[in-house]
């Protein structure tokens, strides 16, 4: 037996529920690796699946945990063998498939990555979707030519999970950030992950007529979308880049076409949940040699799984400052 955090539903009132219960191996799905599953973290979909209306889930009862790691327990797959250390994020699992809040997972091997050397599982979990994703935002801005030294890269949402690492990530790598937030509170934090310049969200977050604004941000990292995201693209100097991760502040795009016309500005959409394999491998041998770990440890906010029903109600409030890493086995 091992504990899991299931959520059920009410047939009748179609109300969802969120509780940990005891599960055997033979209610877990069917799948190639067997995982003991060590950490687990919180995300904007977890909210979702563990809240009141079950958010992306279409079948109970249902273990969310879009993220997980742990070490490797049995495995049907040649690339992987019991001790092996592995990671897992994206693939829709804590979604469609049964995921990381518990302390066993079946899941297929093209799902898994290595654990990279450097981290371990704990400190992967640090970082999960959320760096992941802030990862990839970098890597991807450096592929279309950011460079250090040519002024500062501005991170959206920057106390968030996506935008604590991001923020980590440019400035150990020699970047200028300037960090947009809309809780001053967090200043200080933004400071201590490298931030040198803090932005009010007030101060860029509502449209404008003027198409092109003074050329101010080298390259962006965006994980609010909508409006904010409409005034960046305004604001980026020639060729710059624009990481699109996130619509906390909506789906829609009030912008023209002006900035990439005039401009050349290019704006990349970041996808981790059906990321490559090569890509994903890339990515977080990056994060092992990049993330400097002390940056990490000051965003953890440890948690049990008995404590996943409030912090999935936080997060979709955005409540949560950097990130949440869930023991499952405390």
């Amino acid at each position: 037996m091992f504990k899991a955090l299931v959520v059920e539903k009410d047939e009748e009132s179609g109300k969802t529920s969120a509780a940990v219960k005891e599960l055997g191996v033979d209610d877990l799905p069917e799948g190639e690796v067997t995982v003991a599953v060590e950490y687990s973290t919180v995300n904007y979909k977890d909210g979702l699946c563990i809240g009141p209306g079950g958010g992306l889930v279409r079948k109970y009862p249902h273990v969310p945990g879009i993220d997980f790691a742990g070490t490797v327990e049995a495995s049907s797959d040649d690339r992987y063998r019991p001790g092996d250390k592995v990671v897992l994020t994206g693939w829709r699992v804590g979604e469609a498939h049964w995921g990381g809040y518990s302390q066993k997972a079946n899941v297929r091997a093209d799902w898994l990555v290595p654990l990279p050397d450097g981290l371990d599982t704990r400190e992967a979990m640090a970082v999960g979707t959320a760096g992941f994703t802030a990862m990839l935002a970098v890597m991807a801005l450096e592929d279309h030519g950011l460079e250090p030294g040519y002024g500062p890269v501005l991170v959206t949402g920057a106390a968030g999970g996506v935008g604590s690492v991001a923020t980590a990530i440019l400035a150990n790598l020699g970047y200028e950030v300037a960090g947009v937030t809309g809780r001053p509170e967090t200043a200080d934090y933004l400071k201590s992950l490298g931030a040198t310049q803090i932005v009010a969200r007030e101060e860029i977050n509502e449209t404008t007529k003027r198409p092109l604004e003074s050329e101010s941000w080298s390259g962006c990292v965006d994980a609010v979308g909508g409006a904010m995201l409409a005034r960046v693209l305004g604001q980026m100097k020639y060729g710059a880049s624009v990481s699109a991760v996130g619509l906390a502040g909506g789906a829609g795009l009030p912008a023209t076409v002006i900035p990439f016309l005039l401009r050349g500005v290019n704006l990349l959409g970041i996808d981790s949940v059906m990321q490559p394999y090569d890509n994903r491998v890339r990515a977080w041998k990056r994060i092992a040699s990049d993330l400097p770990m002390d940056k990490l440890e000051a965003m953890i906010q440890p948690a049990k799984l008995g404590d996943l029903p409030g912090l999935g109600a936080d997060i979709l409030k955005g409540q949560v400052k950097g990130r949440v890493v869930v023991d499952v086995n405390a």
